[in-house]
């Protein structure tokens, strides 16, 4: 007997649900209008990449008023809620959290940094991205690729976000915001390309 999984129904989980899984769980979680989406496990690549930005960001903000944070770091996002979690992000001045369900959720980045992946690429793109920069603190948004050297810069622009596209391997992007930059070569470094 074959099963359409199309008919089959369908559970949307309660943010109660949600919260109850995170707090049990080793793996991160994001929650979508009812969607649980796993985040942990991926590629070499991803892991190299978002090791390698969130280096780089540490090594250059040392001793500088601002702190870098790794991926097991959540932050808020009101239009998205409850949080959201970012390969990498950056908070300037004194980093500001809130305890939500017994979880401490940035509310202050200055920047995120996502390495795009197959199943999340889409999500990154448009509502992470549009719900990242709803953040009055948030004024650069970084998309790296994984499957090639191309990095996808956003810089917030008084009232715009001005978008910028890099696949140069010799390049390096300013991040402004934060006095740092990214290098290729520092970025995809270890990644090897099909």
């Amino acid at each position: 007997m074959t099963v359409n999984l199309r008919n089959a129904p369908h559970h949307l989980y309660t943010l109660e649900e949600y919260f109850a899984l995170e707090r049990a769980g080793q793996a991160r979680y994001e929650y979508w209008n009812g969607e649980i989406i796993c985040l942990s496990g991926g590629t070499s690549s991803h892991t190299r990449i978002s090791g390698n930005v969130y280096f780089t960001l540490r090594s250059q903000l040392s001793g500088r008023g601002c702190e870098a944070f790794t991926s097991d770091l959540p932050i808020k996002t009101p239009s998205l809620p409850p949080y959201r979690y970012a390969d990498a992000s950056v908070a300037c001045a004194k980093a500001v959290f809130e305890n939500i369900e017994g979880i401490d959720a940035l509310i202050n980045p200055t920047l995120i940094v996502e390495v795009l992946s197959p199943g999340t690429e889409r999500l990154d793109r448009k509502e992470k991205r549009l719900a990242y920069q709803a953040l009055a603190s948030l004024m650069e948004y970084v998309l790296i690729a994984q499957d090639a050297p191309h990095i996808t810069h956003f810089v917030r622009k008084g009232d715009i976000w001005v978008r910028s596209d890099y696949a140069d391997t010799t390049a390096s992007v300013s991040l402004p915001s934060v006095g740092c930059s990214l290098a290729f070569s520092d970025v995809y470094s270890e990644v090897e390309f099909e």
